[in-house]
């Protein structure tokens, strides 16, 4: 469901017309043709396999992420969110979010539902009957849907009620995530704009803008969290606990995007996923200088958060360009998305929309710049059919410059529409859980943390519990001697 499934099928032809004569009357050149086709298929498979592994991988990036800005009291809370999150996406994925994202009319997929072996998608000349290579696709495009849920809850952290995760999985995988892949990659209203498609190469705006968005309608109805703005108004730090794990989870995050966005090739010819990893690291690098440099003009001093979520912010800048520009593009993009993250959590902070991880300024002011950036910079030699160059062409190149301006329109439509279509859907479904089941803690749990509130145990139990005490602290346990006092106060005194 997205651009660039190279093929080798002339060496393929060669290479069968060769075994045909060394070999006469082992096999027909037709045979051989057949046989080494569905051998690069196989290799194909096994590469996207190995970035499926990778770009899930990332779940544990995340998961480190958040519990690094947490403090210790919510540090268990995020291991909960990864796993229940995950499992819960998987199942809306396979059931009903595949077949939405698939192929089918202009605003949604309409097959493809509980996906199963043997099933036939679509009708006429483009039916497909499902085998082991759809099945690997299908696996890969859930591993997209399930970054794009998990960039939501870095912005919500310590005081969102678990119910609230596991109801909104259910919707962004089965509805939401599904309805904007389908716009640009499966065929849907974003794929064809005037005669020109949306290019987003692996998801700056499909996957991460969509997360943003969503992360946005839940603090629009979530709020601060206590003591993060004075009586004055003015936005307080709240540092988190670990920066080492932060640390370890940008790492993680780093790696995995070599799946994210070389897998996005969906195949091995001519090594074109080379090009799209290196684009891919020299955005990252280059976000993370523009960041460190940014945040030292204007604090004298190199934040740890903000070189991390400059990395974050070059990758997902680069993400949508990376299969369609030239590697002197792919670190200003970076530079350009460093500055804008550290701009974009200060002007969020003042706007007291609290932001501990900066999901809103990494995944959505950087998203929506790497689908900018794609109208910008675009090479002539690696656009998809149908589609104009980058403005920079259009000024600097052969491309004429009517043609570029119209593309970087329609980039600019895709984000608009992203944006509304998400906002929308996403604010609606968190309301409906605020005026029903709840959408946030009360005083007390916030306070006591998520860990015992919500989970009835402690990430870090040695940091709350006295050790003469330890056998008997937590809920549930066996043995004689006093328990852990219950009241908020006392669970958040070594705090």
């Amino acid at each position: 469901m997205r651009p660039r499934f190279l093929r080798t099928g002339a060496l393929a032809l060669m290479l069968a017309a060769l075994a045909a004569l060394l070999l006469p009357g082992a096999a027909s050149a037709q045979g051989v043709a057949e046989q080494l086709e569905a051998k690069i298929v196989e290799i194909d498979m096994v590469w996207v396999a190995v970035s499926c592994i990778l770009v899930f991988f990332m779940q544990a990036g995340f998961m480190f992420l958040e519990i690094g800005f947490s403090r210790q009291k919510n540090a268990g809370t995020g291991v909960a969110k990864i796993f229940v999150n995950l499992a819960v996406i998987t199942i809306a994925w396979w059931a009903v979010g595949y077949g939405i994202a698939g192929f089918g009319n202009d605003f949604f997929g309409d097959d493809g539902f509980f996906f199963h072996f043997g099933q036939t998608i679509g009708s006429g000349a483009d039916a497909t009957v499902v085998a082991g290579s759809d099945a690997m696709l299908m696996l890969f495009g859930l591993a997209f849907a399930a970054v794009s849920l998990a960039i939501v809850w870095g912005t919500t952290l310590e005081r969102i009620k678990f119910g609230a995760y596991v109801i909104y999985a259910i919707v962004f995988g089965a509805v939401i995530y599904p309805l904007i892949a389908h716009a640009v990659w499966g065929g849907g209203l974003l794929s064809d704009i005037g005669g020109k498609p949306v290019m987003d190469f692996a998801g700056s705006s499909v996957v991460h803008l969509t997360g943003a968005t969503g992360a946005l309608a839940a603090l629009l109805l979530l709020g601060a969290r206590k003591g993060k703005y004075g009586p004055d108004g003015k936005p307080r730090v709240i540092p988190g606990h670990s920066m080492p794990l932060v640390g370890l989870g940008v790492v993680i995050l780093w790696i995995g995007w070599f799946g994210f966005n070389g897998g996005s090739t969906f195949g091995t010819a001519d090594s074109f996923f080379g090009e799209v990893m290196l684009n891919t690291q020299l955005a990252a690098a280059a976000g993370v200088i523009g960041a460190s440099i940014t945040i030292y003009m204007k604090t004298k001093s190199l934040d740890v958060g903000m070189a991390g979520n400059g990395a974050i912010a070059g990758l997902v800048g680069v993400t949508a360009p990376a299969g369609f520009v030239e590697y002197w593009a792919a670190p200003i993009i970076g530079l350009i998305a460093g500055v804008v993250v550290v701009y974009g959590v200060l002007m969020f902070d003042k706007m007291k929309l609290d932001d501990p991880v900066g999901a809103l300024s990494a995944h959505g002011l950087a998203g929506i710049w790497g689908t900018l950036a794609v109208g910008i910079f675009a090479s002539p030699r690696l656009i998809v059919d149908g589609a104009g160059a980058g403005v920079w062409y259009g000024i600097f190149g052969d491309a004429t410059l009517s043609s570029t301006l119209g593309q970087l329109g329609v980039q600019a439509l895709a984000v608009v529409l992203t944006f509304v279509v998400v906002l929308v859907i996403s604010y609606v479904t968190f309301a409906l859980i605020k005026s029903t089941i709840g959408l946030r803690v009360d005083d007390a749990e916030e306070e006591a943390g998520l860990d015992i509130s919500s989970h009835g145990m402690y990430g870090y139990p040695e940091q709350f519990i006295p050790q003469p005490e330890y056998s008997t602290g937590l809920p549930g346990t066996v043995g004689a001697g006093p328990r852990v006092p219950a009241t908020a106060s006392a669970m958040t005194a070594n705090d």
